[in-house]
């Protein structure tokens, strides 16, 4: 239980970091007021507008106003994101490095540890690294996978998707800071309760918010640093395995003794959240061409990460499978390195906590912004600091972190893999629609399958989507369907409110326009153009 003292430290800390953001946001934008206003068109108006166009015209969204500036600026004079960072953001919101991938192999053992992460990085990351891909050039904006939802199965679905990703994404988030303290509370063991964890707890968030707030390149550059820091204990530690290999120790297996709910939420949770970059998708410097190389890369990086030290290390030393919990990685590098490479791993494993934190948190607050632009959230949701970042994003993924680092995150993790399902379910759908409805519609990166081979190739992680749905708790279910039924309640709220302007909610003159199909204003289909 926390402690009401400790629970007021926490809120104090927090409402003067929020007031302080929130004055700085204000004085800094006080003067850009009515150069935004000239950006921004109503909602209604361009729907309307929207719904006349011929079915002809449509014949390829132009997203030259974004995209093709002075090279490496963005339309509000801040650095675009080069392939290099970006190859890292992707990094970090997939993996982090192969901490936690130690279950695997507890659960199953060494074969079928090192068969599921290649076979599951066939069957799904493979193929949402690809459609990520093609969707995320055919719509390079940060809105991301809402606007690929909302351009096939309408605005009423793409805000579900978006409510979907936004919450898994923030339950997601709230793990890093207490993993970052449990890796430290060794040694420091202060660190392992009470008012000083928390205090630790809230700081940390509050530094890497502000990280956040300074901007993506930043976080970029921060994220290639801690992977690379990250991952180069790895590296010589499988130098080191090399000369104590025994290739007998890979083919251990026991298929009468094999957890598979452990199995396969390990390889689900180390091998998704390829489409989480998309969100950001409209601050990438060229993203059209840029983005495709960034996540081939990327897939090679996180696949490598995983299959290196897991073939290296359960062949070096022997295999107890009892032993292959979180942070088995640092026993084995005092094996067989010493004192100095496991305390190597450790250190990165904290600092990848880190990195992990602020890559999520990045593509949280950017997918808000995109949701303003497109006139799903209110106007002040598109807001921009000083440097360029959406402040309002930032302080509502922050506060939604803040409360669920109180909560314990057995169930919770489950249910934020529920609801990242009932979102790729939603994309698939999307990409299938629009391959259909929309064949000829430009796409700079296109997968080379026609429609039947498109079908098949979602077919596999469909299927792996529906068992891991099936394998959650009842309770877990429970939980997740009523959060989704808050989005179902949620969407058409706002409607009414912009209907009744309580709120001012606008699309960015800067944003091309999506046609729809049915002019009937309150039930229009939107069409890709």
């Amino acid at each position: 239980m926390v402690s009401s003292h400790s629970l007021l430290v926490w809120i104090r800390f927090l409402s003067s970091f929020c007031v302080w953001l929130l004055g700085d946001f204000l004085a800094a934008d006080a003067d850009a007021d009515e150069d935004e206003d000239a950006k921004l068109r109503n909602t209604a108006i361009t729907r309307a507008n929207s719904a006349c166009l011929p079915m002809e015209d449509c014949v390829g969204i132009k997203y030259s106003s974004v995209n093709e500036r002075e090279e490496g600026k963005g339309g509000h004079g801040v650095p675009k994101v080069s392939i290099i960072p970006l190859i890292f953001l992707i990094f970090y919101e997939v993996s982090g490095g192969p901490f936690g991938i130690e279950d695997s192999v507890k659960a199953a053992g060494p074969l079928l540890a090192i068969a599921g992460f290649l076979l599951f990085a066939l069957i799904w990351s493979v193929p949402e690294a690809l459609i990520t891909a093609e969707m995320g050039t055919m719509f390079p904006e940060n809105g991301g996978y809402v606007v690929w939802v909302s351009s096939a199965l309408g605005p009423f679905w793409g805000f579900q998707q978006g409510w979907a990703k936004w919450l898994s994404g923030v339950i997601d988030n709230a793990l890093y800071p207490v993993l970052f303290l449990d890796y430290v509370k060794s040694s420091i063991p202060a660190l392992g309760g009470g008012l000083p964890r928390t205090l630790a707890v809230l700081i940390l968030t509050v530094a890497l918010t502000y990280m956040n707030y300074r901007g993506l390149t930043i976080v970029g550059w921060v994220a290639v640093f801690l992977g690379v820091f990250s991952l180069l204990p790895f590296f010589v530690m499988g130098l080191i395995a090399i000369p104590r290999i025994e290739p007998s120790r890979w083919l251990e297996m026991d298929l009468g003794n094999v957890n598979w709910g452990l199995y396969l939420n390990t390889l689900f949770w180390n091998l998704n959240y390829w489409d989480s970059i998309s969100t950001l998708a409209g601050e990438v410097e060229n993203p059209k061409r840029t983005l495709p190389r960034a996540l081939s890369y990327a897939l090679v990086l996180v696949v490598g990460g995983y299959l290196y030290p897991l073939i290296t290390c359960t062949a070096a030393v022997p295999v107890v499978r009892e032993f292959w919990t979180d942070g088995y990685f640092s026993d084995v590098a005092r094996i067989l390195g010493g004192f100095w490479l496991h305390s190597w791993l450790q250190a990165a494993a904290a600092l990848s906590n880190m990195g992990n934190f602020v890559t999520e948190m990045s593509s949280d607050s950017y997918q808000l912004l995109g949701m303003a632009e497109r006139g799903m959230l209110p106007e002040f949701f598109a807001k921009r600091s000083r440097y360029g970042t959406p402040l309002i994003g930032i302080m509502f993924s922050a506060f939604g972190v803040v409360l669920l680092s109180w909560m314990s995150f057995q169930e919770i993790i489950a249910a934020e893999n529920y609801l990242y399902c009932f979102g790729m379910i939603l994309e698939f759908i999307a990409f299938i629609k629009l391959r259909v409805v929309h064949p000829n519609a430009s796409r700079p990166y296109k997968i080379p399958l026609g429609t039947i081979g498109a079908v098949l190739m979602i077919i596999p992680p469909t299927i792996l989507i529906v068992v891991v749905m099936m394998l959650a708790s009842f309770k877990v279910m429970v939980v997740s369907i009523m959060a989704m039924l808050v989005g179902f309640v949620l969407q058409p709220a706002l409607v009414y409110v912009e209907k009744r302007r309580w709120l001012k909610f606008s699309i960015s003159a800067e944003l091309p326009d999506l046609p729809y199909s049915n002019v009937e204003e309150d039930s229009t289909i939107p069409l890709v153009c």
